[in-house]
């Protein structure tokens, strides 16, 4: 289950920015995850709850942002929501697209005390 590496470093994040702004608690963790980036929300939100027993990030929220999947027809232009991983322009149906967004997995953000 990568879940729990994948937890394990917002937790190492969260914390290393935490001792450099001399912060004493994590309340909450905004997170961007892409459409594409193949993370199990509920299973990361099971395993950050478990990594971080015991840390100033005990009881943190974690808040997760899902970023859309958009890609951009290198042919013609056209920019869409690319569904069931079909990478084919609607417009021209050219099989060449640029991602745009959607393999995100990033710390936006902190919430201490």
């Amino acid at each position: 289950m990568h879940e729990m590496a994948i937890a394990e470093s917002i937790l190492d994040i969260a914390l290393q920015t935490a001792k450099e702004n001399g912060a004493r608690r994590i309340g909450r963790i905004r997170l961007l995850l892409g459409e594409m980036a193949g993370v199990e929300t509920e299973s990361l939100r099971f395993c950050f709850a478990a990594v971080t027993q015991g840390t100033i990030a005990e009881g943190a929220e974690l808040a997760i942002k899902a970023v859309p999947l958009v890609g951009r027809c290198t042919a013609c232009g056209k920019e869409q929501h690319v569904e069931r991983y079909a990478f084919l322009c609607p417009v021209c149906k050219s099989g060449a697209l640029e991602i745009l967004s959607g393999r995100e997995l990033k710390v936006e953000s902190l919430e201490v005390d």
